[in-house]
């Protein structure tokens, strides 16, 4: 199992050791080491020297968990510097912590599943004085009353809950919002289109070929969540505007957001195994049929089609496909980008935007790590 494999460049400049400052620990537990989990592991290991040199920050994986197995440190000292780590346990998530927490300095857990068991424990781990760093929307959209538990536990202690990974990927949506919370500004309405996968979907889709071939590629590019009904049913999006929405003090529930799924009865129902041969073998006749009138509709319209949610000023939130005239600032996205329009008491005029990459492992990747660093810093490592 390649765990961390990546070249240290020889070229990073080094310090004489004599004025070099002790580099503080950070331990680091890695659960769910998919796409996003692996593309981090090679950052991590990656950025290692130049933090330590440059910001007396010393990573130290403690540990990777899958669903069924772990990898620790102590059973392989392998599993920190190089290819090659085989010496695995049954998985067992307390067991795993504590041997994060376990180390010295600052323990971070970071969660790269999609898992309800993993974010069940959130609370306990923050109790316990652990930093639990995701992109795992479970937790920030699920039940009301174990979203409470998990900030009251962050609120208790010393330890902190970050996850701005779960609505931009490596955009700073959560940060943005929090920033004009925290400086007394208040929201007024989130317009935006979500997610990556939908809005790579929604620019290539022309009519030059069948909307589910371009999902395929999407799937194959690793734009789109394991089971890709995930992306084409509203409820990733549906989960980002939850989280939004919490963040900015309305207690909203999932089931509360008016949804349009894109997802055909007939393919819904089936198996996730059954679903992913259909579109291997390019059978979603289901999928592609409604997708086509749509795009013929926008166009007899003289506009574009874009994956939209919102939420007003009343707590009304909704998801939908919608045909935008071409002029809108939604219809001139490329690729896989995100737009947050926010609209607060000082942007009411014209609404703040944050817009970029929101898909794909490493720019996900990529906005854990920033949060692991900015956790950091705030034990007071020079992040």
């Amino acid at each position: 199992m390649d765990i961390l494999a990546s070249p240290i460049p020889s070229s990073i400049p080094r310090p004489h050791a004599a004025v070099r400052p002790a580099a503080r620990p950070l331990a680091l537990g890695v659960i769910g080491p998919g796409r996003v989990g692996t593309a981090l592991l090679d950052q991590l290991c990656m950025a290692r020297d130049r933090l330590a040199v440059h910001a007396g920050l010393a990573l130290q994986l403690r540990g990777v968990a899958t669903r069924h197995r772990m990898w620790l440190d102590c059973d392989d000292p392998q599993l920190n510097r190089r290819s090659g780590a085989q010496v695995w346990r049954p998985a067992e998530l307390d067991a795993f912590a504590a041997h994060v927490r376990g180390g010295e300095g600052v323990a971070v857990l970071v969660d790269c599943s999609a898992s309800e068991a993993v974010a069940d424990r959130y609370a306990g781990w923050l109790a316990a004085g652990l930093h639990v760093v995701t992109p795992n929307k479970l937790a920030g959209s699920g039940p009301l009353a174990r979203w409470r538990a998990i900030r009251e536990a962050a609120a208790a202690g010393s330890a902190r809950w970050r996850y701005e990974a779960t609505v931009g990927a490596g955009l700073p949506v959560i940060q943005t919002l929090r920033d004009l919370l925290d400086t007394g500004d208040s929201l007024q309405a989130i317009d935006g289109m979500f997610s990556g996968t939908l809005a790579w979907l929604c620019n290539r889709h022309d009519g030059a070929q069948p909307f589910s071939a371009l999902l395929r590629e999407a799937h194959a590019l690793g734009y789109t969540e394991p089971d890709p009904r995930e992306d084409l049913s509203g409820a990733d999006v549906a989960r980002k505007l939850v989280i939004l929405a919490r963040e900015a003090g309305w207690p909203l529930s999932l089931q509360e957001v008016e949804v349009e799924s894109l997802v055909p009865p007939a393919l819904a129902s089936l198996p996730c195994d059954a679903f992913l041969g259909r579109l291997a073998q390019g059978a979603l006749a289901e999928l592609d049929a409604p997708l086509a009138e749509r795009l013929a509709q926008a166009r007899a319209a003289g506009g574009v089609l874009r994956h939209v949610a919102s939420l007003d000023a009343d707590g009304r939130a909704k998801v939908r496909l919608q045909v935008l005239p071409a002029q809108h600032t939604f219809a001139h996205t490329h690729l896989t980008d995100n737009v947050v329009q926010l609209r607060t008491a000082r942007y009411c005029d014209n609404p703040l935007i944050v817009q970029g990459p929101g898909a794909g492992p490493q720019v996900t990747a990529a906005g854990v790590f920033a949060d692991v660093l900015r956790i950091a810093e705030a034990q007071g490592a020079r992040a």
